[in-house]
């Protein structure tokens, strides 16, 4: 055996002796020029574990924008809101993977060291969120302690084991691909919420009489309904059926009087129109919804204009818009098609240069059921550029096509004709929108086909209002959707996928780094200068930032374990940690 493969078996076993010190990049306050001190890790001592926690070795982290709001940010941010930095700094980073060294009593028959485990980051803990990498100190630092709000969390232990076989980057980088994985398993209620607070609106367009059969979900009715709308066949219907469930309001309070009177102010679960509302009144609704709320139409003309809603809450608060031309209430939640990009359709992509609308392009260019037309929009020329290089190819292997375009490049006139050159002339089934922007989901929205869902899955802040077309939610059947973050569930089934080999999420690296240059890739991140992610290994504290088109010149030995086409590999991993520790 070699003297390299040696090093590394080591490594793996955690056959060395653990250092004095730990190396960290402590938050003291708001601001990148507050992470660690004068520029550079701050040295801790080695910490101490109770009998119920973990010492773990932190082998790999990514380097992700959500650290660079929480480090911009400071104690504004929500997770840590009000926290004194100073005296009680946060450690970032949560996109980890990590190998037991140290097992305290009361674990070691659950635990062993050189066992290796991927860490969820949202941990909930006897009610609240214990975010690893935000509350609980996170993977910028070479070994962090795992504890009882990680390991006997809400829902059990947020460690999730690992094979020795698996690539320290590729388990690391599951983390953000299970939030993009994530955006393609949304589910939400096809009935009324059991125990909700419902707000039945009837309109006074006609006295149809309704349906609220199969509207109710077998786990349970809602706990009450709030009627409003004229007296009318059509209220006295709904009161009828709905029994002791309903109670009657005054159609003169204010919608948000009546969250204030129902619901305490939290909002309603379920808003259902009957008949077409006024535009004004749904944009009165919008701002009563709860979080999760469903809002049904069951309508047959069109609103009269577009409507202002909070793109921001469908993103965050996962609000779905629903409904259909029809007298039935369960038809109007009635989903008619998943979340996951549509088998054979035709896929907008838009914002898809940075790091996370890659891993989106890379889903749909790659997925043997995915679309056969894919779009990508980007306005970095050279990341448009990147688009086409990097997944054209897998799409075309698979007999579907990829077009990424610079709309900037474009006159408004030549972007239409672009895209209907891609689509002949078609709208698209799914569009995706990793922008920001609440001017570029609208532009998007109108891109659907009957039928079709946009998939808002950039962060933009709640409270950022966008004007839609919402008649087109029940009589086109668009669908809107957003998701934040990832469960436990979506990381395990997105590491089953990468052991699997069906996802290749090594082929997001676009730059390594050690732990030293971790700040100077929290700065490239911020500037947006890499197409792809940033990982770094905290056991490599020298090693400086490498994109890898210039591994070449820093580690030639690295750079020749590459794929062929320069994408990060396990093997490259392998000849790294072997050529690059250091052996006491």
């Amino acid at each position: 055996m070699s003297g390299e493969n040696k090093i590394l078996q080591h490594y793996k076993k955690v056959a060395q002796p653990l250092p004095e010190v730990n190396n960290t990049w402590p938050l003291y306050d708001a601001g990148l020029e507050n992470l660690g001190k004068d520029g550079a890790p701050v040295e801790m001592p080695m910490p101490e574990i109770r009998d119920d926690q973990l010492l773990a070795r932190v082998d790999t982290v990514g380097l992700c924008f959500s650290d660079i709001k929480l480090i911009t940010q400071g104690n504004t941010h929500p997770r840590i809101s009000g926290r004194d930095l100073q005296n009680d700094p946060v450690i970032p980073g949560h996109e980890a993977a990590l190998t037991v060294v140290k097992v305290g009593s009361k674990l070691v028959d659950r635990y062993k060291v050189g066992e290796r485990y991927l860490i969820q980051a949202d941990v909930f803990y006897k009610g609240q969120s214990m975010a690893f990498g935000y509350v609980l100190p996170g993977a910028l630092q070479q070994y962090t302690v795992i504890g009882p709000e990680i390991l006997d969390g809400d829902e059990g232990s947020y460690l999730i084991p690992l094979r020795e076989e698996d690539g320290y980057a590729e388990v690391a980088l599951s983390e953000p691909w299970a939030c993009v994985v994530a955006a393609y398993r949304i589910t939400w209620r096809e009935t009324m919420k059991p125990g909700g607070t419902a707000l039945f609106a009837v309109t006074g367009e006609d006295d149809a009489k309704y349906s609220l059969e199969g509207a109710f979900s077998p786990e349970g009715k809602p706990g009450k309904v709030v009627v409003i709308g004229p007296e009318c066949a059509t209220r006295a219907g709904l009161v009828q059926d709905l029994g002791e469930l309903a109670t009657v309001a005054d159609s003169g309070q204010s919608l948000e009087q009546l969250s204030k009177t129902y619901t305490g102010g939290k909002g309603f679960d379920d808003i259902v129109f009957f008949g077409t509302p006024s535009p004004e009144m749904v944009e009165e609704a919008v701002k009563v919804m709860a979080v999760r709320a469903v809002m049904a139409f069951l309508a047959e003309t069109p609103l009269g204009r577009d409507v202002a809603i909070d793109i921001g809450r469908v993103h965050y608060d996962g609000h779905i818009y629903t409904g259909a031309k029809t007298k039935s209430v369960a038809e109007a939640y009635k989903k008619h098609r998943s979340a996951k990009l549509l088998p054979g359709g035709k896929a907008l992509m838009v914002g898809a240069g940075g790091p996370m609308g890659q891993m989106h392009t890379q889903m749909a260019a790659e997925d043997p059921n995915g679309p056969s037309v894919v779009v990508a929009t980007e306005l970095n020329q050279e990341r448009m550029e990147e688009l086409n290089i990097r997944f054209g190819p897998a799409a075309q292997e698979r007999g579907a096509m990829l077009m990424a375009f610079n709309p900037r490049q474009l006159t408004p006139e030549e972007y239409e004709e672009k895209l209907n050159e891609a689509t002949g002339g078609e709208l698209f089934d799914d569009v995706v929108v990793m922008a920001p922007s609440a001017a570029v989901v609208e532009d998007s929205a109108r891109r659907l086909k009957d039928g079709g869902i946009l998939n808002i899955f950039a962060g933009v802040p709640r409270g950022t209002i966008g004007k839609l077309d919402l008649s087109q939610v029940y009589l086109a059947g668009h669908r809107w959707i957003g998701s934040s973050g990832s469960s436990l569930a979506d990381l395990g089934y997105t590491l089953k996928r990468i052991q699997q080999r069906t996802l290749r999420t090594d082929r997001s690296v676009a730059a390594i780094a050690g732990l030293n240059a971790a700040r100077e890739g929290l700065y490239a991140v911020q500037d947006g200068s890499f197409p792809g992610k940033i990982v770094v290994w905290p056991q490599l504290p020298e090693l400086p930032l490498i994109p890898l088109p210039e591994l070449e010149k820093h580690l030639p030995n690295v750079a020749a374990r590459l794929s062929p086409d320069g994408y990060w590999t396990k093997e490259a991993e392998d000849e790294l940690l072997s050529s690059q520790l250091v052996q006491d």
